[in-house]
């Protein structure tokens, strides 16, 4: 299957046309079908902040395969116009470390997100990471009846936080989320800033208090 047509036989979990925009997709991740994409992505550089840039495809693998067993934490695969554009994940926030930073809200949802870099030969496009996180809130908030989106960019990537904040998020300031070191995964204590984003404040396209 080419790239212009990536995954087209899966099912997606949302699917909306964007007007200017195009197509977007929002597909369960497969670990094993989307490594190519899944490696190529979080090795980068530019995605010094997931924290995967020295990780070896099997390492990539074997994280997402046990992502994928979670009942409380989900990963998708975002394509547009049938190519692969973003990878984001879910969490249900009693059941992970940010709930010791804050008191979790029944109707929170968690999202994590990684934008990935325009198809090739297409430069960069306006509204590109604008119209992706949209689509995939729309999924979140609406399509799963959730009340609140909750984040924690690293507090030192400048740029995811003003991405969010462009997109309505509303900062409640810096926390400290605390190591995690099981024989599954690792996570180092992480300098975060939490922000929240309503489903009424989304729906109607601004913020709101949090």
């Amino acid at each position: 299957m080419t790239t212009e047509t990536y995954a087209d036989a899966r099912e997606a979990v949302h699917e909306q046309r964007i007007d200017g925009f195009g197509t977007v997709r929002v597909l369960p991740l497969d670990p094993r079908a989307d490594l190519d994409v899944l490696h190529g992505w979080v090795t980068e550089e530019r995605a010094a902040y997931w924290g995967m840039t020295g990780f070896t495809r099997q390492q990539v693998l074997e994280t997402y395969l046990h992502l994928d067993s979670l009942d409380t934490h989900h990963a998708f695969l975002t394509v547009k116009d049938g190519v692969p554009a973003a990878l984001f994940q879910t969490y249900e926030p009693e059941a992970d470390r940010v709930s010791e930073c804050y008191e979790v809200r029944p109707g929170d949802i968690g999202v994590h997100l990684l934008i990935g870099p325009p198809a090739p030969g297409a430069g960069a496009l306006p509204g590109w990471s604008s119209a992706l996180l949209g689509a995939f809130l729309a999924y979140a908030l609406t399509g799963l009846d959730r009340q609140r989106a909750v984040v924690e960019p690293d507090a030192r990537n400048t740029r995811a936080i003003a991405r969010l904040t462009r997109q309505g998020f509303v900062p409640a300031g810096e926390i400290v989320l605390p190591g995690i070191d099981l024989p599954e995964v690792h996570l180092p204590e992480k300098r975060a800033l939490l922000a929240f984003l309503t489903r009424e404040a989304f729906e109607r396209g601004g913020a709101a208090p949090r």
